[in-house]
């Protein structure tokens, strides 16, 4: 799907997976003017394919387009492509259990500019691959390391929205840190390197008794679609959820730590080390992101039922 600077989005087709050819110019290659989604599709055991919340991921294309100077397909536009694109691939659509079809929305500025401005056109497309697990762990504990060097965002920036320039300056310290045995990287904030941020691809949850506690969305943290679920499941359940700034010592004095996400789902923390100290959570069976996964694949595989209208089902 195609559209000019100051035009609207043209109606899109499907086309088999290939190549795609830009100019040199495209300001998406030489500025970064580009964003991305995630979504998946998942598969009931009586064969119907199910979407969760593409409303939330179209509402924040549109907030990042708006700050990327983009135009945006509509929430409608959003939501049939990715309808279609899930339906055309079904067949790649792993049975349940197995995996899910994870879904790649891109938006960004195709058209050719030398100068620094926005591009004079822009490609809105999809693909999809079938994905098993994220984490190499599975559905076992991750090991954390708090990144003390590196930041992932600073306040005024694009860490907010899903800009494709957020994830390049992360891979250093990702790799850093998986040398050393560690799943992934804690960001700390920019300003005062003491609050958390998020980890490099997910959000972060801590809990502390009845109390379930996640940083705040202030501009420098992405608005997960699966950390606002999570946060209503939890609410839904009896548990108390603030959003606030969280400081380190809290972190190391929780009593669990899990991370969501799109592609990593609810994963249960098992140790996060800061400098030369190594904290162990609470993990198992018992454990409330358990507890919080099970409702929520629950309902995206339909083996629990909807009442938020958060899911759609295709044929």
């Amino acid at each position: 799907m195609k559209c000019s600077i100051d035009g609207k989005f043209e109606q899109g087709e499907l086309a088999p997976y290939g190549n795609v050819e830009l100019s040199p110019s495209a300001a998406v290659l030489n500025y970064g003017q580009g964003l991305y989604e995630g979504t998946k599709a998942y598969r009931t055991d009586d064969g119907r394919l199910l979407l969760f919340r593409l409303d939330r991921n179209a509402a924040r294309m549109k907030m990042g387009a708006d700050r990327l100077c983009m135009p945006c397909p509509s929430i409608y536009q959003f939501v049939d492509a990715v309808k279609q694109t899930a339906l055309a691939n079904k067949r790649w659509t792993p049975p349940p259990g197995k995996g899910t079809l994870y879904i790649r929305p891109l938006l960004m500025g195709s058209g050719p500019i030398l100068g620094l401005a926005p591009a004079p056109e822009y490609t809105f497309l999809i693909y999809a691959s079938p994905v098993g697990n994220y984490f190499k762990e599975g559905l076992k504990p991750l090991s954390i390391y708090v990144e003390e060097e590196f930041h992932r965002a600073t306040r005024g920036g694009a860490g907010g929205i899903k800009s494709i320039t957020n994830y390049a300056p992360v891979l250093k310290a990702m790799a850093r840190a998986k040398s050393r045995g560690f799943s992934d990287v804690l960001y700390l904030d920019s300003a005062n390197k003491k609050n958390l941020e998020e980890v490099s691809s997910c959000n972060i949850f801590l809990v502390k008794g009845n109390v379930i506690s996640t940083p705040a969305t202030n501009g420098t943290i992405l608005p997960g679609v699966t950390r606002r679920s999570i946060i209503e499941i939890a609410r839904d359940h009896g548990y108390q959820v603030e959003e606030r700034a969280i400081p380190l010592d809290e972190l190391m004095d929780a009593d669990e730590v899990f991370c969501t996400g799109t592609a990593v789902g609810v994963a249960p923390v098992g140790t996060i080390t800061y400098q030369d100290r190594r904290v162990e959570y609470r993990v198992g069976e018992e454990s409330v992101s358990r507890e919080l996964y099970s409702i929520l694949e629950g309902m995206k595989t339909g083996v629990i039922e909807d009442k938020k209208g958060w899911i759609t089902e295709i044929q």
